[in-house]
């Protein structure tokens, strides 16, 4: 197939990108600037310059695709106070894209995450799916969650659909996110922490075994595919807060829930949470298993910790 893929340059991007060239198929990847451009010409991709705000531009590319993956999501203005903008860009491209490959049957998968689908219990595949009876997730509500359903909802439309929730985090060598930034905590304040008991659970998937399952939904997912790339269900952040302070040298401690602010910044929001994940329906129905290190094994490498700068 020829694939558009949006956010083709980044931390998951970059890693599906190579997948689909691996499986014999064509990648055309949305860049934003002259060096994601080259990264994508050298990965063997085609770049398209634009952002997710060149409407345009996303619909022409998803027209002219036998198939559309979304990965693409405006981090930097997310988690720098504006959310609520950055989902609204997702939903605007979301929509675009969707209007364009309907009544073709072609495959459209997008991204979400599983974290807060179920606070206190095992997330399933089932659970923050659209209302019965195919009822259009169109309404007013405007969130990540709504955007993933509204994707689903496409379904009725003649495109096949489908969702892949990532973990908070989906690590390996190179991880800028979660991970890393929580080393970079440590390092800032002398000491790994975990908020409360730090009983509460993380999924996680390393990043190679998601961009796989990636590549199987755009492949043959069903439509209306919600499927999770969660290889562990969950893993407390305690042990997590464990490896990062052995490896640091660096003590372990409580956090109070009211502190988490101060001590975590914008990962406060996140690393209280116990949002536990499991993907035994995504195994089952995408032949899917994950092969690469699991979260505190990839941890224990040490290449979080080589890097000073994090």
């Amino acid at each position: 197939m020829r694939v558009f893929v949006t956010g083709a340059s980044g931390w998951i991007g970059s890693a599906v990108v190579p997948e689909l060239i691996g499986a014999g198929h064509q990648v055309v990847g949305l860049a934003r600037s002259e060096a994601s451009a080259a990264a994508l010409t050298a990965a063997g991709a085609e770049a398209r310059r634009g952002t997710l705000d060149d409407l345009d531009i996303l619909r022409s590319a998803a027209a002219a695709a036998d198939g559309v993956i979304h990965l693409a999501f405006k981090h930097d203005i997310a988690f720098s106070g504006d959310f609520q903008g950055a989902t609204d860009a997702d939903r605007r491209a979301v929509e675009t894209m969707g209007e364009a490959l309907a009544g073709s049957g072609r495959p459209f998968v997008i991204a979400s995450g599983t974290i807060g689908l179920a606070p206190g219990r095992v997330a399933t595949e089932e659970d923050g799916r659209p209302d019965p009876a195919g009822t259009r997730a169109d309404g007013a509500e405007r969130t990540r969650l709504a955007t993933a359903q509204l994707a689903l909802s496409l379904a009725t439309d003649q495109v096949r659909s489908s969702v892949v929730r990532l973990p908070p985090t989906v690590h390996g060598e190179g991880d800028p996110g979660f991970m890393a930034a929580l080393v970079g905590v440590a390092r800032t304040h002398g000491v790994s922490g975990h908020v409360g008991d730090g009983a509460n659970r993380w999924p996680a998937a390393h990043r190679l075994d998601a961009a796989h399952l990636i590549r199987l939904a755009v492949e043959k997912a069903p439509a209306g595919s919600v499927l999770h790339a969660v290889a562990d269900e969950g893993v407390p952040i305690r042990t997590v807060a464990e490896v990062i302070g052995r490896h640091l040298d660096l003590p372990v401690a409580t956090v109070a829930p009211e502190d988490a602010a101060a001590h975590f910044g914008w990962l406060a929001g996140f690393v209280g949470a116990d949002s536990p994940a499991s993907s035994t329906l995504t195994r089952e129905l995408m032949g899917w298993e994950p092969t690469h290190p699991a979260l505190i094994e990839d941890l224990e490498k040490g290449h979080y910790f080589q890097n000073t700068g994090r």
